[in-house]
C-alpha cells in the first residue's frame, strides 16, 4: 500500500505497513480519503529529529481520528524507528491516536514503544531534505507554510473491501 502527499515543495511518496498495523494505516488511508489533509501544513519542524502534520486546526493541539475520538496504540515488532524517512503517529500519550502524524529525519530509537510506526518513505528524498532545511520561527513552525496540497492514494484496502461487500 502506498500513498503520496503532494506538498507545497513537492512529493513524497509513502509505503504503509497495513498488515503490520492495519487498524492505524486504516485511520490515516481513511483521513486521506476524506480529504482531512488536503490544504494542511506541518506546524512542526526541528532539523535532525521530524517534521510533524496532520491537524486540520494547524495549531498542533487538534486531529480526531477519522471515525471521531481517539485509537489506542498499535505498535508492532517489526516496525521501529530506525531510519531516515520513517512515518509515525504523533500523539498525547498513550491510547490518543488523533490524525496527525510525523517522518522522522533519521533513526529515533528513543521514540519505538511510544510513537506507533505506520510507514515509510519510499520516495521523495529530495523534497523531504527541503522540508528539513526550511526556516522555522518559535514552536519550530515553519516561517513560511509547507502544506499538504492533496495525496494520492496508489491502493486503498479500505475501498476495495467496501466494493467486495
Amino acid at each position: 500500500m502506498s500513498a503520496t502527499l503532494h506538498t507545497t515543495l513537492g512529493d513524497l511518496k509513502l509505503e504503509l505497513a497495513c498488515d503490520e498495523a492495519p487498524r492505524l494505516c486504516e485511520n490515516w488511508l481513511k483521513h486521506a480519503a476524506m480529504g482531512t489533509y488536503d490544504g494542511v501544513k506541518f506546524h512542526r519542524n526541528i532539523a535532525g529529529f521530524l517534521v510533524q502534520g496532520g491537524d486540520p486546526t494547524g495549531t498542533g493541539k487538534g486531529g480526531e481520528a477519522a471515525e471521531g475520538g481517539k485509537l489506542t496504540d498499535e505498535f508492532h515488532p517489526d516496525l521501529k524507528h530506525d531510519s531516515r524517512g520513517v512515518v509515525a503517529f504523533a500523539s498525547n500519550g498513550p491510547n490518543t491516536i488523533g490524525s496527525q502524524f510525523y517522518i522522522a529525519y533519521g533513526p529515533q530509537p528513543s521514540l519505538d514503544g511510544v510513537y506507533c510506526v505506520i510507514g515509510r518513505l519510499i520516495d521523495g528524498e529530495a523534497v523531504l531534505d527541503a522540508i528539513e532545511r526550511a526556516p522555522v520561527g518559535a514552536k519550530h513552525r515553519p516561517v513560511t507554510d509547507i502544506k499538504i496540497v492533496s495525496i494520492t492514494i496508489h491502493a486503498n484496502p479500505v475501498a476495495e473491501e467496501a466494493l467486495r461487500s
